[in-house]
């Protein structure tokens, strides 16, 4: 297929910038694959799909506070946004720089008052990317403490206000376990503690893997073949309890639920020859694509992505192209919410 078959208006004012009030009362449209019909719903009504002994898979990642404003020698402003940690024991991270023309190899970075964090320039990687060391002596926990003090909830750059004390915890499913994501789980972000206690008592059960979010998840496509695409590489892990848990759905013919495309990724990269999800601790640039055969869920929760996303085009690949493309055409008209911060589907 081609990128451009995936172009659909998307007004701005769409693009939702802060949670609903409530994690679980943001809207839900629901999307039967098989027919194409639509249901205009509110998320906590996902109660009314699932049933005993049907498995929800969650991605237990943690956001971290990635996004660091420090000085140059100079005293220049500049924005370092933490990818993932090269070497713990040297302190050596992948970043993106801004203004990148700016920080060269060499250069120390400052951050904090009475310069809590040191960091110097190590490497050039990409355009924006360098890698820096910070020069810190002491333990592992209080670097991490530090940069919990220093850093903000890296919110995606369409949300232009500032990161707030509320984001931290918004911006954080109530499930995170496993520190990691530079981006979070977005779909996840809908469950509230009240509703999982409600999917438990009707006896669904849950299965927690780990992809670590990325930002390649979101980087542009340039490329009109879509078989052309590289996607980044994000670690993900998926222990042998969660395998177990999955399996017994599959066996059962169970509803098999991938909440966001994240753990769709995850568990599509550790399919067994049977069919069947597999323990696995890896990377995956898995790039999902219509038309493609899925192993393991057989429904999926997600929300609503941007126009020509690597996310839209996966969705598409589950839900049917003409089926998802006519359900993004109802969202705008309805005024569904977008984006990190928006309204979800779920599709059975």
């Amino acid at each position: 297929m081609k990128l451009s078959q995936f172009k659909f208006n998307l007004p701005e004012s769409l693009l939702a910038s802060e949670p609903t009030e409530n994690r679980d009362e943001s809207r839900l449209m629901v999307l039967h694959r098989d027919t194409g019909k639509i249901e205009h719903k509110i998320f906590k009504d996902v109660l009314d799909y699932f049933d005993d002994k049907d498995v929800m898979i969650l991605n237990n990642t943690k956001v971290f506070p990635a996004r660091l404003y420090g000085n140059k020698e100079t005293g220049a402003t500049i924005e370092v946004f933490l990818l993932r940690e090269l070497n713990k024991e040297l302190r050596l991270w992948d970043v993106l720089v801004d203004p990148a023309r700016k920080i060269r190899v060499g250069n120390k970075l400052y951050f904090g008052d009475d310069d809590l964090l040191v960091a110097e320039v190590v490497d050039n990687t990409t355009s924006r990317g360098r890698t820096i060391r910070f020069l810190f002596d002491g333990t592992d926990e209080e670097f991490r403490r530090n940069i919990e003090i220093l850093g903000e909830t890296p919110l995606p750059k369409y949300i232009t206000r500032k990161a707030t004390p509320e984001d931290k915890f918004r911006y954080q499913t109530i499930y995170a376990k496993n520190e990691g994501a530079v981006a979070a789980p977005t779909a996840g972000l809908h469950f509230s503690r009240e509703l999982m206690k409600r999917l438990e008592l009707k006896g669904v059960d849950f299965a927690e893997v780990t992809l670590h979010v990325g930002l390649g998840t979101f980087r542009t496509v340039e490329v009109e073949d879509l078989t052309k695409h590289k996607m980044d590489s994000e670690q993900f892990i998926i222990t042998e309890e969660a395998a177990k848990t999955v399996n017994k759905a599959i066996d059962l013919k169970r509803r098999v639920c991938a909440v966001g495309t994240t753990s769709m990724r995850a568990i599509e990269s550790a399919v067994s020859a049977d069919r069947h999800l597999k323990p696995a601790n890896d990377w995956t640039s898995k790039f999902i694509y219509p038309p493609y055969d899925f192993s393991i869920a057989n429904s999926m929760i997600t929300n609503f992505h941007t126009p020509e996303s690597t996310l839209l085009v996966m969705i598409a690949a589950f839900g049917g192209y003409e089926h998802v493309m006519n359900a993004y055409e109802q969202a705008v008209k309805e005024k569904y919410r977008f984006y990190s911060y928006g309204d979800a589907m779920l599709i059975i």
